[in-house]
C-alpha cells in the first residue's frame, strides 16, 4: 500500500518536452515510474527517446493521452503563465491526480484551478512542490529516489528541501509514501487530507509531519489530530529563528502577531500529542525512536 500513488499508477508529463520536463522525465523513469506520455501539442505525434532504450510518445492533449494509455496522474512541468490552462484540461480529462511542480503560479490561478477541481473530483498536490513519492514503487515529482527506501513512515511537508532531509535522516528506516504539499497561500492536497489517508493506510505506522511559519494549517491539522489520527505523529515547523514581522521564505509564510508562528505552531501541536523536534535532526531521533518502540 501507498497513499495516492502506487506501482500500477501510469503517469503523463505535462510539459515534458522542455528542459525541466525532460531531466525529471528521466529521474522519474529511472527510480521505476511508469511513464506512459508527455503532453505537447506542438509535438503530437512524435516519440523522446530516454536511458535505457525508453520511448515515451507524446500527445497532443491530455484527454488523448489518457484514451491511448489509461494514464491515471499527471505531473505539471508548465511555465507559471500556462500553468491555469494545463491544470484545467487535466481536470476536464478526468485525470484522478495532478502533481503541480511548477512555482510562481498566480494565487489567483491556483484558486481558480483548485476550486475548479473539487467539483470534478481530481485530487490536486502543490502546486510550487516537489510532488510525491512511494518509494520501491513509483516517483511522480523532483523528490530524489535515491535518499530512502520503502518502510513504514508517512510524511508530509510543506517545504521540498526539509521533506529531502528528513528522508534521508530516516532513510535505514523506509518511508510508506512521502508527499510535498508545498508552501503557497493556496494549495491542494493538505496536511489533513495526508494525515486521513496514513491514518487509514494499513502499511504506515507512524508519522512525520513538517509545517512552516504562516497561516494556520499547522495549527488546523494539530486539531484533526488530536479528533481522529490513532497513529504516532512527530512534527517540525520551520522558522523557530525568523525575525519576527518579516515576510519570509515561501509566499505562505507570513506571521501575524503571535498567530503563525512556530511557537504557537509548536503548541498546538504538542497539546495535541504530538512530540515536535526544535531541528529536523531532533525531529528525526525523535520518530527513531517511536519505531523502535513500535518494533519491540
Amino acid at each position: 500500500m501507498a497513499i495516492f500513488l502506487t506501482e500500477s499508477s501510469k503517469v503523463i508529463v505535462q510539459g515534458m518536452t522542455g528542459s525541466e520536463g525532460m531531466k525529471h522525465t528521466t529521474r522519474m523513469l529511472a527510480s521505476g515510474t511508469t511513464i506512459v506520455g508527455g503532453v505537447n501539442p506542438k509535438k503530437a505525434g512524435t516519440t523522446v527517446e530516454f536511458e535505457g532504450g525508453i520511448s515515451v510518445p507524446v500527445f497532443g492533449s491530455v484527454a488523448d493521452a489518457m484514451k491511448e494509455t489509461g494514464a491515471d496522474v499527471s505531473v505539471v512541468f508548465v511555465p507559471p503563465a500556462f500553468a491555469k490552462s494545463a491544470v484545467i484540461e487535466a481536470i476536464d480529462a478526468g485525470i484522478g491526480l495532478c502533481v503541480v511542480i511548477t512555482e510562481g503560479i498566480a494565487v489567483k490561478d491556483s484558486a481558480e484551478f483548485f476550486n475548479y477541481s473539487k467539483d470534478k473530483g481530481t485530487r490536486i498536490i502543490g502546486p510550487n512542490c516537489p510532488g510525491l513519492i512511494s518509494p520501491g514503487k513509483s516517483n511522480a515529482g523532483i523528490i530524489p529516489a535515491n535518499i530512502a527506501g520503502p518502510g513504514r513512515i508517512g510524511l508530509v511537508s510543506k517545504s521540498g528541501t526539509l521533506t529531502y532531509q528528513m528522508m534521508y535522516e530516516l532513510r535505514d528506516i523506509g518511508f510508506s509514501s512521502g508527499v510535498g504539499i508545498g508552501g503557497d497561500p493556496i494549495i491542494g492536497t493538505t496536511h489533513i487530507d495526508c494525515l486521513e489517508a496514513f491514518e487509514a493506510d494499513p502499511d504506515t505506522d507512524a508519522i512525520v509531519m513538517i509545517g512552516e511559519i504562516g497561516g494556520d494549517a499547522e495549527e488546523r491539522a494539530a486539531a484533526y489530530i488530536k479528533d481522529h489520527v490513532t497513529k504516532p505523529v512527530v512534527g517540525y515547523v520551520a522558522g523557530f529563528t525568523a525575525p519576527e514581522g518579516k515576510t519570509m521564505g515561501h509566499a505562505g509564510a507570513i506571521v501575524s502577531g503571535s498567530s503563525g508562528t512556530a511557537q504557537a505552531k509548536k503548541e498546538a501541536l504538542e497539546a495535541a500529542g504530538v512530540r515536535v523536534g526544535k531541528t529536523p535532526s531532533e525531529t528525526a531521533d525523535l520518530m527513531r525512536e517511536i519505531m523502535q518502540g513500535l518494533q519491540k
